[in-house]
């Protein structure tokens, strides 16, 4: 009795060994078949697998499609590699040809003013030296320095300055809406005050291009190209460089460069297709027919 108790004990545990093993077994077959696809001939002889899954593609060939892709892919990627560096090298070119034209309109208008102010200074009439005399005398104020009109500083006293504790957030809107209302000098004023604090700011784009604009706005136009410019060229993938660029060449227009201008109108389309086909595609149109650009 006692030996059939444990036979009949040891009969299930020889039927799970059995079953242990079997999975074992077959795990072990697949695992072999496995690394005879991966690594054909790699024994010196090849064996067809054990387990086979219907139609299942060849390792080799899949392989073989595989690299044949990737290259693909490889050159296609190089070929694109290519063409960016190109388009970067000829930006760099059609930037450094913008700026020296810039610079000369700068230098022109420079001298422009200087013979202006000598045309309209009266011609020194030579008098009899005054006596010296040991009283101080108190600088002569600039002219910029009248009294303000009582009516305008309480206008822009009105207007409503945020207080949000973001410097440059409540900077940027104060001045946005005081060129909004057209006070062109105060809007200049604070939009220089948060570029200058904040020249690395995610947003200082927009701060630059909108102080551009009060310069521009304000019939400044000398003025609104430098910072036009110097907003493009310093943050040339900021959000509002494509907008400096179709700003500097209005203001170039109102300054009689059209030839110049019409090449920031280029450079635009070149660099920024997507603004100007889309959101600059009107204004950009009308620009280029006032500057009378072919």
């Amino acid at each position: 009795m006692l030996g059939c108790a444990a036979f009949a004990l040891s009969a299930p545990v020889m039927a799970q060994d059995a079953n242990i093993d079997g999975r074992v077994g077959k795990l072990e077959k697949e695992m072999r078949a496995v690394q005879r696809q991966v690594f054909p001939n790699g024994a010196g002889k090849f064996v067809e697998p054990e387990i086979q899954s219907p139609a299942a593609p060849s390792i080799t060939n899949s392989s073989t499609s595989v690299a044949v892709d990737l290259t693909a892919r490889i050159d296609a990627l190089e070929a694109q590699l290519a063409t960016l560096t190109g388009q970067v090298e000829l930006q760099g070119n059609n930037m450094r040809g913008l700026e020296g034209r810039l610079k000369m309109i700068e230098a022109q208008l420079a001298a422009q003013a200087v013979a202006s102010v000598e045309t309209v200074a009266p011609t020194a009439v030579p008098t009899a030296a005054a006596p010296k005399t040991k009283t101080s005398v108190s600088p002569t104020k600039p002219a910029s320095s009248a009294k303000p009109n009582p009516a305008r500083v309480a206008a822009v006293a009105a207007i409503e300055r945020p207080a949000s504790g973001d410097v440059f957030e409540d900077g940027y809107t104060y001045g946005y809406r005081l060129w909004e209302a057209k006070f062109y000098p105060e809007s200049q004023a604070i939009l220089e005050e948060i570029v200058t604090k904040f020249p690395k700011h995610k947003r200082a784009s927009y701060a630059r291009n909108l102080l551009g604009r009060a310069w521009l706005d304000d019939k400044k136009p000398a003025t609104a190209v430098k910072v036009f410019y110097e907003n493009y060229k310093a943050d040339p993938r900021g959000d509002r460089a494509p907008d400096s660029l179709l700003f500097l060449g209005s203001a170039l227009t109102d300054l009689g460069k059209a030839v110049e201008a019409c090449e920031a109108f280029g450079e635009l389309a070149k660099a920024y297709p997507d603004a100007a086909t889309g959101r600059l595609a009107e204004r950009l149109t009308s620009s280029k027919t006032r500057a009378k650009c072919k």
